[in-house]
């Protein structure tokens, strides 16, 4: 089994030192040799998937099964993100989990959102506000102190203070 993630980058016109076509022709010659004991999967983005295969005939013929995957949904990666936390020892306060909602609900609909991914690293995000947040205190803090991200530590995030997001 191969897995390709992103495989769209493998083709990239624009890019004279690009020797992705060349891959692409070669996977495309191995796909036919070895197609008894060879199992390819491609993975990306449906746009940018289409696109990838309009660029080379040859792969639409060789990869006749096609499975488009949804977005998860605002509940999904609400669960995805109270799962995250569990495994890392974190809990959410009662605000915070309200703010976790309008967090998701905002950043689906910017740019470059990826999923479970923009929801990892925005908890990543909030645990480093956190620490800074903590340590500003200059205190002695209590375990339910140091485990818990507050609604400021989301709250600080460019979906909400307008920031432009990369």
């Amino acid at each position: 089994v191969l897995f390709i993630d992103e495989a769209y980058y493998l083709y990239r016109p624009e890019n004279e030192r690009d020797y992705g076509q060349e891959a692409i022709e070669i996977l495309l010659q191995e796909m036919e040799n070895s197609r008894e004991d060879l199992v390819v999967i491609l993975a990306g983005y449906k746009d940018r998937m289409d696109r990838f295969f309009r660029s080379n005939p040859g792969l639409s013929s060789r990869i006749a099964h096609h499975i488009d995957f949804p977005d998860y949904t605002d509940e999904e990666l609400y669960a995805i993100a109270q799962l995250m936390l569990d495994q890392m020892q974190y809990r959410l306060s009662d605000e915070a989990r309200a703010t976790l909602r309008e967090y998701i609900a905002l950043r689906r609909s910017q740019p470059h959102f990826a999923n479970a991914r923009s929801i990892r690293n925005a908890l990543d995000r909030a645990r480093l506000r956190q620490a800074s947040r903590l340590f500003a205190k200059g205190a002695t803090l209590a375990r339910e102190e140091l485990v818990t991200i507050e609604a400021a530590d989301l709250r600080a995030s460019r979906v909400f203070t307008g920031g432009t997001l990369t």
